[in-house]
């Protein structure tokens, strides 16, 4: 994964404010309990919204994300002591073979190079029980939604706990469905704190190749949480595969 970019504290605080519950949250629970899934992990589960909203009485969810910032503060939220978090990546996983359920959501499986992917991936299959279901999403390249990302497009103010903030995107760099942007937020004194992030837009065609070669299966790809179908029109691939 890239370097952290999420190891401001007071900006962290903030995350959930700007990711909300919605319905992709819901569609994941719906999927845990569908399944039946008595083991759960979330992989870059972040500050732990969705990750704490999975547990049920006899299920275990385990969350895995590689910025220590976010853990921290899932850590400190109500609920955080029902999950179990691990600080790292896919490497952290142990090859159990038991977990009925892996998700990995948000702009997780995009902050992924393209070496890190097959590895991330054949991880998953290995913590997965034969059966076990991964699903994620990722947000489609022929949608090209980078073009939006302009800072006349994307400033805003608002009134946080750390008083009004200015804040704007920058696309810095696109080459081959890599995608660099910089997020400004500028603070009341005029401090202008930037993250830089990484996102690999890739086809569904491209990872349907990757999954099956680290062994998944029965692999779907809908364009939306409702299961429509994902086309050149979709802003989202939502897939689900089935370990072999």
């Amino acid at each position: 994964m890239i370097d952290d970019p999420y190891r401001d504290v007071e900006l962290v605080k903030l995350y959930d404010l700007d990711n909300p519950d919605g319905e992709d949250h819901a569609y994941y629970r719906a999927l845990a309990d569908e399944l039946g899934a008595r083991s759960v992990i979330d992989l870059g589960c972040g500050t732990g919204l969705l990750t704490r909203s999975l547990v049920r009485p006899g299920r275990t969810v385990l969350g895995v994300d590689p910025s220590r910032t976010m853990l921290d503060f899932a850590r400190s939220q109500p609920g955080a002591q029902t999950v179990t978090w691990m600080f790292g990546d896919a490497t952290a996983l142990s090859p159990t073979g038991t977990a009925d359920l892996a998700v990995c959501t948000g702009n997780a499986i995009m902050h992924l190079a393209p070496d890190e992917l097959p590895a991330t991936l054949t991880a998953l299959a290995g913590a997965l029980r034969p059966g076990g279901v991964l699903a994620f999403e990722s947000r489609s390249p022929a949608y090209r939604e980078w073009e939006r990302w302009s800072p006349a497009a994307t400033y805003a103010e608002r009134i946080t706990p750390m008083g009004r903030l200015r804040e704007w995107l920058d696309v810095t760099e696109v080459e081959d469905g890599r995608v660099t942007f910089d997020a400004h937020n500028v603070f009341p004194d005029g401090e202008d704190r930037v993250y830089t992030s990484v996102l690999h837009f890739r086809s569904s065609e491209r990872f349907r190749q990757e999954l099956e070669s680290a062994g998944f299966a029965d692999i779907v790809c809908d364009g939306d949480w409702r299961g429509g179908p994902a086309g050149d029109g979709s802003r989202l691939f939502v897939f689900r595969a089935r370990r072999v």
